[in-house]
């Protein structure tokens, strides 16, 4: 079961900035960019349910050019929920209460079901009278066309786009905008990985979105390229590692030894197929047979040589030395 809220959650609060930036630039452009300050979560009570909630993220910025400050509490919701503009309310009348300021509620919507337009406000009313009417912003991503996007250098979007909303053939085409728009912001390994985790998780492809994905890369332009080998094979690295766990748990009742020579050597030689393909094209099955039959030491000598492949013919004459 994927953990919606905690991905969500991770994302979010790291890229808070961006995230206001790309969604809220009218609150973007009233507060001190470096005064964001994540407060604790407040737990809430559902008197009526029994039931407890906390708050996704709560935090406290400044008004530009100002000392007063604000609160921004923003909602993740993984699902529909017909009561969720009440909790809504329900939130900003405890934040508002304990901290006396104004505060702005964003609710950011990651359903794929139902796409019809979510609500954004809860209304208390009698005929003829509105008591009260408490909006709150509403971002409904299954109301937004990734295409919109993919040209925004903003981290949040190269992650957000993949729960966007988008043809069920377009799949393959919207991770490798995603991982090329990632690529090229120069976040530091740690982000990179965040983000590109979540894109994973979001979009994994099935064999034919496979082929079509590295039918799509291989149209990019060199620099591109590199740029999104260099975030697929993180992935594969930590394939590899998996790999060696794996190897290493086999090993307990098998022979720890051959267990751990097993797991590396899987999990060397599928990295090293997937970035041949992806550097040369499909690699035939002889060649396949040829590679098996290395060892480790001659595997990772490979993984370095086809860095500087253009063709399969590169690949031939380099196997024939060994």
């Amino acid at each position: 079961m994927i953990d919606h809220d905690r991905l969500f959650k991770e994302l979010l609060s790291t890229f808070f900035r961006e995230f206001v930036e790309l969604f809220l630039p009218d609150v973007s452009a009233e507060l001190e960019p470096d005064s964001l300050e994540f407060l604790n979560p407040e737990i809430f009570t559902d008197v009526t349910s029994g039931e407890k909630y906390q708050a996704d993220l709560v935090v406290k910025a400044q008004f530009r050019g100002q000392e007063s400050y604000f609160i921004i509490h923003l909602e993740h919701q993984a699902r529909s929920e017909a009561e969720f503009g009440k909790r809504m309310f329900r939130y900003f009348a405890r934040l508002y209460e304990k901290h006396g300021v104004p505060v702005y509620p964003v609710v950011i919507y990651s359903y794929d079901e139902p796409k019809l337009a979510a609500p954004n406000f809860h209304r208390v009313e009698f005929p003829g009278f509105i008591v009260l009417e408490f909006n709150y912003r509403a971002i409904q991503l299954n109301r937004l066309q990734w295409r919109d996007f993919e040209n925004q250098r903003n981290p949040v979007a190269s992650a957000l786009m993949a729960k966007m909303q988008k043809l069920d053939r377009e799949r393959p085409t919207v991770k490798l905008a995603s991982l090329r728009l990632l690529s090229s912001l120069g976040l530091n390994p740690a982000q990179v990985q965040l983000i590109s985790g979540f894109i994973d998780t979001y979009l994994k492809l099935s064999p034919e979105e496979k082929e079509e994905f590295d039918a799509e890369f291989a149209k990019l332009e060199p620099r591109q390229q590199e740029g999104v080998m260099e975030i697929v094979t993180s992935w594969m690295e930590e394939g590899i590692e998996r790999g060696i766990e794996q190897g290493i748990e086999r090993g307990i009742e098998q022979g720890i030894e051959r267990g751990i020579q097993r797991g590396i050597q899987q999990g060397e030689l599928t990295l090293i197929i997937r970035l041949l393909t992806r550097r040369i094209g499909a690699v035939d099955l002889e060649i396949q047979e040829r590679i098996q039959r290395l060892s480790i030491d001659q595997l990772e000598d490979l993984g370095e040589a086809l860095l500087d492949f253009s063709s399969a013919a590169d690949l031939t004459n380099w196997l024939q030395d060994k």
